[in-house]
């Protein structure tokens, strides 16, 4: 299977060639995609550098910080229009372990449609967390399970892999959401779908190098999202079970005696 990385990157400089040559060691025959917003500290020419030394690579240069749901609908157009079999995602700063990455493709190849690198599944784990931060995310993603009905426990992970066949059914170009709702979002649909979504462990290391692109704004963001589209979901089941319960004129007539 002809197999694409796709990584989006802003300010990433300390990261960058560390993220390209480990990702080529794991999947030699992998092409790499690297979405630089047009990162002022000159990630994007590094990534330049380094795509000429290790080969099968290419830097895609954004006019600027569009957003995590738009650097990768960008990145899943281009590796979609390229004919790849499997498109996988991941950050560049050192918190996504590229030696996981053969086993994500191994699950594609077992009948995974999507496969999530998962923190919450036994053998997944997080280092250097505050206690705090583990705390928000489990319960986070616990709270996003539940209100959409989804067997998954780790559903804001970006460390992925999906089979191209999954993505044109959960089609990113129509997704809404931008930070890391995209990502729930996505696996929102490809649940929807049947789709068959399987969770590898891995240990997400805190970064070392590089300031967090997290913030509560896209916390509360991914709250409301979640929220929203759960009390459409249910509504939307609701109104299905009231569509198939049979008519009161449909009722049997009652007894005349």
């Amino acid at each position: 299977m002809r197999q694409a990385v796709v990584a989006p990157t802003f300010n990433e400089l300390d990261n960058i060639e560390w993220f390209m040559r480990r990702v080529r060691d794991e999947l030699p025959a992998a092409h790499l995609f690297v979405l630089d917003d047009n990162s002022p500290d000159g990630t994007g020419a590094v990534a330049d550098r380094v795509a000429a030394e290790v080969g099968n690579a290419t830097v895609v240069h954004r006019a600027g910080k569009e957003g995590l749901g738009s650097a990768y609908r960008h990145g899943f157009e281009i590796a979609r229009s390229g004919g790849f079999d499997v498109i996988v995602t991941m950050d560049v700063d050192r918190s996504h372990d590229p030696v996981v990455l053969p086993a994500m493709i191994a699950a594609v190849d077992a009948g995974a449609d999507v496969v999530i690198g998962s923190r919450y599944v036994p053998g997944g784990g997080t280092a250097n967390w505050s206690a705090h931060r583990r705390l928000l995310s489990a319960w986070g993603n616990r709270y996003t399970g539940w209100v959409l009905n989804m067997r998954v426990r780790d559903c804001t992970s970006a460390y992925r892999a999906y089979r191209a066949h999954a993505l044109e059914v959960i089609d990113p170009s129509t997704t809404r959401a931008d930070g890391y709702a995209f990502l729930t979002e996505l696996t929102r649909r490809a649940a929807r779908n049947g789709m068959s979504i399987v969770e590898v462990p891995i240990t997400f290391v805190d970064r070392q190098y590089g300031t967090s692109k997290m913030s509560w704004r896209i916390i509360v963001e991914s709250m409301l999202l979640v929220t929203g589209w759960g009390v459409r979901d249910v509504i939307r089941r609701l109104w299905a079970r009231m569509r198939r319960s049979p008519r009161s004129t449909d009722a049997p007539p009652a007894d005349a005696s």
